[in-house]
């Protein structure tokens, strides 16, 4: 067992909190009115949205997102927040971890 500290910290945009070969978890965050900004991933991400509001724009689809919205996010899939109105604090999981799959 392992408690990952610092999540849930708001102000940094993205924080790696835990890696290990299989799977990686950090946390997200936007300020209300900001932009972001990422890139498609080379792994299979999960969100799990844990305060404000927002629309995440992903595979041509556009869903409204607030505390408690859980949504997947196939690996290689355009997605981003937008519209965001309350500031957006989100875990992220990614499986495997994050960038694992990249090309060197």
């Amino acid at each position: 067992m392992q408690m990952i500290t610092g999540a849930g910290e708001f102000g940094v945009s993205w924080v790696e909190h835990l890696r290990v070969t299989d799977l990686s978890v950090g946390t997200y965050s936007i300020p209300a009115g900001g932009t972001d900004n990422q890139e498609p991933h080379t792994e299979d991400e999960i969100y799990v949205v844990t305060a404000g509001r927002a629309v995440l724009e992903s595979g041509g689809d556009r869903i409204a997102v607030r505390p408690g919205s859980v949504i997947y996010v196939p690996a290689g899939e355009v997605h981003r927040f937008a519209e965001i109105v309350e500031d957006l604090a989100a875990i992220v999981v990614f499986s495997p971890a994050e960038y694992s799959r990249a090309q060197v």
